[in-house]
């Protein structure tokens, strides 16, 4: 658990301004920031209001009168004096607040995350509504678990009254209660001025065989394209990085250099020479899922972290970014134009949302995911409702946008007549058992040659017919040696 918690002081005061503004006695949100365990400390740098839900009501509300079965009663002049919040309680639709929650995720950046709520609510309703507020933060917690991989959360309180800020540490568990969270110090500061910006692209190239049997329907290959993501994961967990020329270890000194940094993900070329062959007879491949591109990644580090963290934020946001497109594929029931439910023996293309980079905040960035067929602003849009950050309609905004993916990711299938057309296509196995061929690269990492059909084979290009002609070339050898012997011989 952190101690002490900073927040930006520029932005929340525009924060505070806007509560004040909108006379509502109550509102919830999200907290944007970061925990940084090697720091001991929790960085703040914006409050964002959840918006009304799909039927234009707000997500949280002051529920007055909760004595009002009693009002025919008399009432003693003690009760009388009491305040109203004593009576009042408050109503949090915790299903809305945790899917804003998870829908924000996707749009922050590495080094930036949602670590918890605020509230804005009298003094007295907070402290009576304690409870609540925890099942909140539970709930948000376990939506955003694939995305948001941390057990501590902050409940952030400004007082309605005195505009007094107060900060709690809620350690999230499976029986989450108010006696979970403990007040931390919260203090306001410069925040955006200390980070760091780092960016990377990493590139990607995996092939999948796809066996006949299997039940090879859209969901099939969501499940697939999951179970490839993961294993990109847990590369990358052993990935090491070159910033600026230089290799990061867990032991580098604090960053303290220039504001910008390219990274370079180095991922080898591991080359298994081919699937089992005797795997393709038995378990009767007729095609391969080729799934490639390009992830851009931007990472933002406080100057006193570590160089080795920024490493860590790059690879989390690198497959966040790419679960969040195939959740977006899932949640959108994506369809794919002139093919049958089930995933085809002919050709096809699925095209995954390109990552766009947002302006935001004291020249940091949020990013959004969009589709081939949807504009600027329709990002927009999503920016003011989930983020509220107004971007204005003109072209010179628009032009702040920036769109550094320049191959879209993808997937693909192909169909193979036969098992070598497998083989000579995938590349080579690899995985041991799970049949992957694939190459991997990221900024200027270690990459493999491609074949003139944009293929990679086995790192050289030859694979099986190279294999051929050495015998042949070989039993050529053997067949002139034993003539030349022979007519030796016999002069």
């Amino acid at each position: 658990m952190v101690k002490v918690v900073i927040g930006d002081e520029t932005q929340l005061k525009l924060v505070e301004k806007r509560l004040v503004d909108s006379a509502l006695p109550s509102q919830v949100g999200l907290v944007i920031g970061k925990l940084s365990s090697s720091l001991d400390r929790g960085f703040v740098y914006d409050l964002v209001p959840t918006p009304l839900n799909d039927a234009g009501e707000p997500p949280c509300s002051v529920i007055n009168g909760a004595g009002e079965d009693n009002k025919n009663k008399k009432k003693s002049s003690s009760s009388k004096s009491r305040p109203q919040t004593e009576f009042s309680a408050l109503f949090v639709d915790n299903d809305w607040v945790s899917e804003h929650g998870r829908q924000v995720s996707r749009m922050l950046l590495g080094g930036m995350k949602v670590i918890g709520i605020y509230i804005w609510i009298e003094e007295n309703l907070f402290k009576n509504s304690t409870s609540t507020l925890c099942q909140t933060v539970r709930g948000f917690s376990e939506a955003a678990s694939s995305i948001v991989d941390c057990n501590d959360r902050l409940l952030i309180h400004i007082s309605y009254g005195t505009l007094r800020w107060s900060c709690r540490n809620c350690s999230v568990t499976a029986n989450i209660s108010s006696t979970s969270t403990r007040p931390c110090d919260f203090k306001m500061g410069k925040v955006f001025g200390p980070l760091q910006t780092f960016r990377c692209t990493y590139n990607f190239d995996v092939r999948l065989p796809i066996r006949h049997g299997d039940e090879v329907s859209m969901e099939r290959l969501f499940d697939m394209l999951h179970d490839v993501i993961a294993n990109q994961a847990k590369e990358l967990d052993n990935a090491k990085a070159l910033i600026n020329g230089k290799l990061v270890t867990g032991d580098d000194d604090l960053c303290v250099s220039d504001d910008f940094h390219e990274e370079s993900v180095t991922q080898p070329l591991i080359i298994q020479v081919f699937v089992l062959f005797e795997a393709c007879i038995q378990k009767r491949i007729f095609g391969v899922l080729h799934f490639r591109g390009s992830v851009c990644s931007l990472s933002y580090l406080n100057s006193k972290e570590p160089l080795s963290q920024a490493l860590v934020d790059i690879k989390e946001d690198i497959v966040r970014s790419l679960r969040s497109r195939l959740d977006i594929l899932r949640d959108e029931g994506v369809n794919v134009s002139g093919t049958d439910p089930r995933i085809p023996r002919k050709p096809m293309r699925l095209p995954f949302p390109r990552r766009v980079f947002v302006p935001w905040a004291e020249g940091a960035y949020i990013c959004d995911h969009i589709q081939l067929s949807e504009t600027p602003e329709v990002v927009k849009d999503r920016c003011r409702e989930l983020m509220s950050v107004e971007i204005p309609a003109d072209d010179d905004a628009a032009s702040e946008i920036l769109e550094p993916e320049s191959e879209a990711v993808s997937v693909e299938t192909r169909s193979s007549k036969n098992v070598w057309d497998v083989l000579k296509r995938s590349g080579g196995g690899g995985g041991g058992g799970a049949g992957y061929g694939r190459r991997r690269e990221g900024g200027g990492g270690g990459g493999g040659e491609k074949n003139g059909d944009g293929d990679v084979g086995g790192g050289r290009g030859g694979g099986f017919e190279a294999i051929g002609v050495a015998f042949l070339v070989v039993f050529v050898s053997v067949l002139l040696g034993f003539l030349l012997h022979f007519c030796k011989d016999m002069l």
